[in-house]
């Protein structure tokens, strides 16, 4: 009888799962392992050892399958593209270099350097009806280049008056989430020099850099049509 079979609620709990798979054949004893051997059951006693099975199995089953989906759930660590992440959170997006034309720009100083600036679908819809504040999904890319002479085309012309983009120096990024980047005005920060992020302490600067353009969404990047 399955109430002679003598084991502590831990052990049953173990080899439960081992008992269904046996009940299943019609056979109990020596078959599950680390039972103490008892007569085979059959008929009436066999029907009522079943329906205690599949009690205790469904919450077992239920167990695993949480088990399941809490492994499934959780974050993989250092991203599944393996791409680097700036401190915002942001990595480059894929296909950047497809979108759009904001507008273009030369800094002189320090920099001297040759800019495009792209925007995604939301930020070249938002540019064109003049929206402000830009909406979240916002993101501008500005590629950035050395700015130097072009050799080859001023023996052309006869005289020094070709500048063109030399080697790539960074590429940044602002992304709208006025949730997510609530203390920097809605705006994540982001900039990569040969796809590593720049450090914590320059994009700490990106923010205060903005600030005197409050009034335009903290974009200094105007719409060139």
């Amino acid at each position: 009888m399955f109430h002679e079979i003598n084991l502590s609620r831990r052990h049953f709990l173990r080899t439960a799962p081992m008992m269904i798979a046996a009940a299943q054949f019609g056979r109990v004893g020596l078959m599950v392992v680390g039972l103490t051997p008892g007569p085979r059951i059959g008929g009436k006693n066999m029907a009522n050892l079943k329906h205690t099975m599949k009690r205790i199995a469904f919450p077992l089953v239920a167990v695993a399958a949480v088990a399941g989906f809490v492994a499934n759930s959780a974050p993989a660590s250092g991203g599944a593209d393996g791409e680097a992440a700036s401190i915002f959170g942001i990595k480059i997006p894929p296909g950047y270099r497809d979108w759009r034309l904001i507008s273009v720009a030369h800094e002189e100083g320090n920099l001297n350097d040759l800019r495009a600036l792209l925007g995604n679908d939301v930020a070249i819809q938002a540019y064109r009806e003049g929206k402000l504040p830009f909406p979240d999904g916002t993101i501008i890319a500005q590629l950035a280049w050395s700015y130097v002479p072009s050799e080859a085309n001023n023996k052309v012309f006869g005289c020094s008056q070709s500048f063109v983009a030399g080697s790539a120096t960074n590429v940044q990024f602002m992304v709208k989430d006025s949730r997510k980047y609530a203390t920097t005005g809605g705006w994540g920060f982001a900039q990569f020099k040969d796809g590593k992020p720049a450090d914590e302490a320059l994009l700490k600067t990106c923010f205060p850099c903005h600030e005197p353009v409050k009034a335009r969404d903290f974009v200094f990047t105007q719409y060139a049509p």
